[in-house]
């Protein structure tokens, strides 16, 4: 019991430095508090869990609240509070920062239902997550998630916004546009870009290749493993159906990889 006494110690000192109140809607029962929730959205993901199986686990160590009020917290809980617990997962300041993009498969329809209708491809496409990730400590630091796909760099300067606290960022070819070269120079960030062949035009991006380093920008690839752990641990599909739900559900497995890393016995 004395690791989940640390986690729920170590999510009461976050929210406390958000400032979040006790409870997080004001005219409903004070019955369990915002902390209590948070913890269990937390472990649900852990341990890939169903909203009943977790309100059957947790029951077992205490007072939980039922697996229709978590799943209504859970579409409840503010996108910008989601961020907020993030940042405060990550480090304060990074020194390599890699920008990438995954894909997340969703688990409805199953693959027999498509099967059964004569479908070559699933019915809905896959979401698309684009992340700033630290190279040195491998933590997640900023997160969006779309229902469509997009191209890379359409995230970049909302990411940016979210965590713009680094010294170099590191990008495969797709990352190689003039106007990111210039949102980084006029914030005084380095890039370290794979140029793409035959594009030398553009005075940010020749500045870029006077200071490019191929061996800083093989760091990049500490993102994939980052993907690759966020997968194996919590799973490579997204249960959720709407798009708030998704986008909680990918957040509470980015602070628990944060966490697990902060504190190795914290889930083992």
């Amino acid at each position: 019991m004395k690791e989940e006494v640390k986690l729920v110690k170590k999510v009461k000192r976050f929210l406390k430095r958000l400032g979040c109140p006790r409870w997080l809607h004001h005219f409903g029962p004070k019955k369990y508090e915002f902390s209590v929730h948070l913890v269990a959205l937390l472990l649900k993901e852990v341990f890939r869990l169903s909203f009943r199986r977790a309100a059957h686990l947790l029951g077992m160590f205490g007072k939980i609240p039922s697996y229709s009020a978590l799943c209504k917290m859970r579409k409840r809980i503010p996108l910008w509070l989601w961020e907020k617990f993030l940042q405060l997962t990550a480090p304060m300041q990074s020194t390599l920062i890699a920008v990438d993009a995954t894909g997340m498969s969703r688990s409805n329809p199953s693959w027999h239902f498509i099967k059964r209708i004569d479908r070559k491809k699933p019915v809905k496409c896959s979401l698309k997550l684009s992340v700033f990730f630290d190279t040195r400590e491998k933590k997640f630091c900023a997160l969006r998630l779309r229902a469509k796909p997009r191209h890379d760099t359409k995230d970049v300067e909302y990411l940016f916004k979210r965590y713009g606290n680094m010294k170099t960022l590191l990008g495969d070819t797709a990352y190689d546009a003039e106007w990111i070269h210039e949102m980084m120079y006029l914030h005084h960030i380095r890039t370290v870009i794979k140029p793409r062949k035959n594009v030398h035009r553009g005075h940010y991006r020749r500045k870029q290749m006077e200071q490019y380093c191929e061996r800083t920008y093989h760091r990049r690839s500490m993102v994939e493993s980052g993907f690759g752990s966020l997968k194996r641990k919590y799973g490579s599909y997204l249960l959720a159906r709407a798009l708030c739900s998704q986008r909680a559900e990918v957040y509470c497995r980015a602070i628990a990889h944060n966490l697990h890393l902060r504190s190795q016995e914290t889930f083992n």
